[in-house]
């Protein structure tokens, strides 16, 4: 930038107050005096730079980050355990969450110092859901209270966030009827989402978490199909017969005649 390379004047430094300086040069000279230390950060920096979330640990439902719980094996050891911490938050444990993809947070083991995932506890146990943000999860919330829904688990909220990330839920809901503001706010949380799977450590590398997802997020439609189809599947006693071809009325009543 141009303000990079203008002259300091008065504000030189002490070791050449007459010559002429600019940001720039002053860079370049402390490049030249002290040289340039290159350091690679550890795939653990992504998961410490994560906004922290001071909890308690209960032992049936794990923890409880703005509204949902997570929990997972890493959290057995402590289960209404208090974290030995003073001051502010004193006896809580630290979770770190990406407010980019709430689905999942992370939690260092005080012991091992080795990070684990934890899932959120409304996630079905097999198969995906795609990542939503904490816009979507407030949404989620104001609907369930809308709503009158007073879950006894996270796994009753399921089919409402499904409803709400939806592509084509509704038809008041497609692309074109959409304002700008709706088409803005779904494009940034598209991008977020794909800035989270990037940002974070693939499954295997050092510090990585256990149990790590796949870089690349589940398409939207892919995860609601498979999610209605499980609970069509789950209220069939037993398997459909398959209906007769188009026509087969009228032939049978051909070679009655």
């Amino acid at each position: 930038m141009d303000w990079q390379n203008r002259r300091l004047g008065e504000h030189a430094p002490c070791w050449d107050p007459v010559g002429d300086h600019s940001p720039n040069t002053l860079f370049a000279a402390s490049m030249a005096q002290g040289g340039w230390a290159l350091e690679i950060p550890s795939p653990s920096l992504y998961f410490q730079l994560l906004p922290r979330h001071q909890v308690l640990i209960q032992n049936k439902r794990g923890v409880k980050i703005r509204g949902l719980w997570y929990d997972g094996k890493a959290l057995k050891p402590y289960r209404d355990q208090e974290s030995g911490r003073g001051g502010r938050h004193k006896d809580r444990w630290t979770v770190h969450r990406d407010p980019r993809d709430a689905r999942f947070a992370f939690f260092q083991d005080p012991r091992t110092h080795e990070w684990h995932e934890l899932r959120w506890t409304g996630l079905p146990p097999q198969g995906e859901v795609p990542a939503f943000t904490d816009a979507r999860v407030r949404e989620l919330l104001t609907a369930a209270k809308q709503a009158g829904l007073k879950p006894r688990t996270d796994r009753e909220l399921l089919p409402l966030l499904l409803e709400l990330i939806a592509a084509h839920a509704r038809v008041d809901q497609w692309p074109g009827r959409l304002t700008k503001a709706q088409r803005t706010e779904r494009a940034r949380e598209a991008a977020q989402v794909q800035a989270a799977a990037a940002d974070r450590p693939a499954a295997g590398t050092d510090g990585a978490a256990i149990g790590s997802r796949p870089q690349r997020p589940v398409p939207v439609d892919a995860a609601v199909d498979a999610e209605r189809r499980s609970r069509r599947e789950a209220v069939v006693l037993q398997q459909p017969c398959a209906p007769r071809r188009l026509g087969d009325g009228d032939r049978r009543r051909a070679h009655a005649r």
